[in-house]
């Protein structure tokens, strides 16, 4: 797996690679913006490590423009601040995760691994419910002529709730999953995901609704 690491402290950057490096993993680095978006937009990666207070073009600015670009790379933000608007830009940005400063090796791996593991299945090229489409390979939500770009783990949501119509997914199911047994994710980050799918799907007018019911968790509901 090869992994772009975009972070303008030159020390701490040597020391992400070198942690990269010596686990197996091919990494490459940059110390601002406008390279990590050259680098990003190559195509060559399988994973982006992220700083978001870069000089020039931050980390969420360089994710927005990539994504509109329909370029899906995985991405992990890395960020000193922990307040939770700033994780919810990220995001929303189309972020798959994100991890504070200071973080130890084992999580920023565990965390690199998560954002990865995705890779490793193979899932159909179309999930459809009715006129509701998921786009497995290019991360589009489309019903009709409106169209949707979905983040890589709100994709990752929608995609278990679609494989699984009517059928409550809780919390924790999804956190297992997605972001693996070594997360230390908490459920406002599953909270945020399934709030932006929910303003996707009314934007579209979608008839499917992601209903929650209490000690039984989220499930997709077709209106008929």
């Amino acid at each position: 797996m090869r992994i772009l690491v975009a972070e303008d402290d030159e020390r701490l950057l040597k020391t992400l690679l070198h942690i990269l490096k010596t686990n197996a993993f091919s990494a490459d680095g940059v110390t601002n913006g406008t390279e990590a978006l050259t680098y990003a937009e190559s195509g060559e990666y399988d994973g982006l490590v992220l700083d978001i207070m870069m000089p020039g073009v931050d980390g969420i600015e360089v994710l927005k423009r990539l994504r509109s670009k329909n370029i899906t790379t995985p991405a992990l933000f890395l960020t000193a601040r922990t307040e939770v608007e700033q994780r919810v830009e990220g995001l929303d940005a189309g972020a798959d995760d994100y991890l504070a400063k200071p973080f130890s090796t084992s999580e920023l791996l565990a965390r690199v691994r998560a954002m990865l593991r995705r890779k490793d299945h193979y899932t159909p090229d179309l999930l459809e419910i009715g006129d509701l489409v998921l786009n497995c390979s290019t991360h589009e939500l489309s019903f009709g002529s409106q169209k949707q770009n979905l983040s890589g783990k709100e994709f990752q949501v929608l995609e278990m709730m679609m494989k699984n119509p009517r059928i409550h997914i809780t919390t924790d199911q999804f956190i297992t999953r997605i972001w693996g047994w070594e997360t230390s994710v908490d459920t406002s980050v599953v909270w945020v995901h399934i709030s932006n799918l929910r303003k996707k799907l009314e934007a579209m007018e979608a008839p499917v609704k992601i209903r929650f019911v209490r000690n039984a968790g989220y499930a997709l509901d077709i209106e008929p």
